[in-house]
């Protein structure tokens, strides 16, 4: 599997990330007015993005190891199923554009702790900061950056030194420039990840002999992606209605993928560009799960030693792919890798910058931000390599390690959110009951499982199915608390809710609007008929 990289495979890697940090200087000196020292500009780039550049942003970003590695290798273990979550994400997708977008732009908010604020309470915002920074050590930092260290190792580099390159490359332009260079470069990175895991899927699929070849080798069990509600690990029953719920928290009101939103420079432009990226997030089925299938196919076939199902893609890359194309296809999985990086690093320095420190030091200067959000980002790398070793301890795959974590934190989150838009009833003892009853019944069951307790169906059932137990839990006490407790203030709801919401405020002509929105609404109707397509060809 360690094929040596030849030197023009490494001059292509070095190519590749002399043109990043170019792409990361020329876009933020170029776009910086007046000082460089501006909060806006540095957290949220001016909020002047278009839409094309945030829907590859939101795709490239999300694009990290559980793709690269854990996608790959789950669909070398388990077939097309794991690319469920990427489907699924395409509908999700639409309800950020659709549904949440409008509010948080509206509000002129720079975090989603800040927004849980003003439409419930400063608790609500201490609490999903803490939550969403401890979440980012350890499921995104921390597993991205082992991730890098798998995809070096793989081809000679020994781990740790993988891990210090792509920590280092990707703290650099993060720390210099902010949301506009981790934007910008996400626009490079795109074009990069999607041609080079297209050539390995295409290389592997003349390798193997061709689909029919493949499909007779697998099997027709691991061509649905709909397994029985027994599956223990992605049972339709859960994909189906326990998804949704992680899909709804991480697309819809976690910093990590909503500041791309944040960032445009209209309604319209951060609605299209969630409707660019459902379309993109097609693409993982084909690029990241297929390979996964082709490297099983070919192991079958005794051509490649596939010792852990992880390595999938990197020995994809190292078996199949000539000097030169080998180094092209590996700066497209470090584009991937940098990418989802640089964009943790920058939203989980906004959190602590922005809900932590600003929250405790009103007073502090746009300079004064700005360098705690460096200095936030500096002291992550250094949490997210001490960390390293615990992900390598995680049983069941690097997919289902992350998706069950999120699993457990999700659905609290989720409910307050959502169900906050659409009743105005609910109120700030509700939602600390709801987030407070979750993260403990949350973090039991984690626990339990690292313990290895045995607490009958608490730990026994799928980390799915739990999260529709959980959310219906904490949709109850949101309720229940909410209806026993005094009503918001009107005041403190208004423009937060659709019930209390205002079409003023959208800076754009109602021709405009109308004739924006209807393109949208086609486009979406077209994304939703190409998700039904996918899941008909794939049943």
């Amino acid at each position: 599997m360690n094929t040596p990289f030849g030197p023009l495979d490494w001059i292509v890697v070095g190519l590749y990330f002399a043109v990043v940090f170019g792409v990361a200087i020329v876009a933020t000196l170029r776009e910086r007015r007046g000082t460089t020292e501006d909060s806006a500009d540095y957290f949220l780039a001016g909020r002047n993005v278009g839409w094309f550049v945030i829907g590859a942003s939101l795709f490239a970003s999300n694009i990290g190891s559980e793709h690269l590695v854990g996608l790959a290798g789950s669909g070398a273990a388990s077939g097309m199923a794991p690319g469920q979550f990427e489907v699924l994400a395409s509908l999700i997708l639409l309800l950020l554009g659709w549904v949440f977008v409008p509010f948080y732009l509206k509000s002129g908010v720079f975090t989603m702790p800040e927004f849980l604020e003003r439409r419930y309470s400063a608790g609500a915002r201490w609490y999903l900061a803490t939550v969403s920074i401890l979440a980012y050590v350890l499921t995104k930092i921390s597993v991205t950056i082992f991730a890098g260290a798998v995809v070096f190792s793989a081809i000679g580099v020994p781990f740790w030194t993988g891990a210090l390159i792509v920590v280092a490359a990707t703290g650099a332009y993060t720390v210099f420039g902010g949301l506009r260079a981790v934007l910008y470069t996400d626009l490079l990175q795109t074009f990069v990840l999607i041609g080079g895991a297209l050539a390995v899927t295409l290389a592997g699929l003349s390798a193997v002999g061709g689909w029919g070849t493949m499909a007779e080798t697998v099997g027709p069990d691991f061509l649905d992606m709909w397994k029985p509600a027994t599956d223990p690990d992605f049972p339709w029953t859960g994909i189906l209605f326990g998804a949704p719920i992680l899909g709804v928290w991480y697309w819809c009101t976690d910093q990590f993928i909503v500041q791309r939103t944040l960032s445009a420079k209209s309604i319209d432009d951060a609605r299209r560009g969630t409707i660019l990226a459902g379309f993109l997030k097609l693409l993982p089925l084909f690029i990241f799960v297929l390979p996964g299938l082709l490297a099983a196919t070919l192991a079958a076939q005794g051509r490649i030693t596939l010792a852990d199902d992880n390595e999938a893609l990197p020995t994809l890359v190292a078996a199949l792919l000539p000097v030169g194309a080998r180094g092209l296809v590996i700066a497209g999985l470090l584009a991937a890798l940098m990418s989802s990086l640089s964009s943790v690093f920058n939203s989980c320095s906004t959190l602590i910058t922005w809900d932590v420190y600003k929250k405790l030091n009103p007073g502090a200067s746009e300079r004064q931000l700005v360098w705690v959000g460096r200095l936030s980002t500096v002291a992550l790398t250094v949490l997210g390599l001490a960390w390293i070793p615990f992900v390598e301890a995680a049983e069941g795959g690097l997919y289902v390690y992350i998706q069950s974590v999120q699993g457990y934190i999700s659905p609290p989150i989720a409910a307050v959110f959502l169900l906050g838009l659409f009743w105005s009833r609910l109120n700030a003892p509700g939602a600390m009951a709801a987030l407070l009853g979750g993260l403990a019944l949350g973090l039991g069951r984690l626990t339990a499982e690292t313990m290895g307790a045995d607490l009958g169906w608490f730990t026994a059932l799928n980390f799915l199915h739990f999260a529709i137990v959980l959310f219906l839990i904490c949709t109850i006490l949101l309720v229940a608390v909410s209806l026993a407790t005094a009503p918001p203030p009107a005041d403190q709801i208004a423009g937060l809710t659709f019930a209390t919401a205002s079409d003023e405020g959208d800076g754009v002509e109602p021709a405009s609007v109308t004739s924006r929105r209807r393109i949208d609404l086609v486009l979406t109707g077209v994304l939703i008929l190409s998700v039904l397509g996918v899941w008909l060809a794939f049943s």
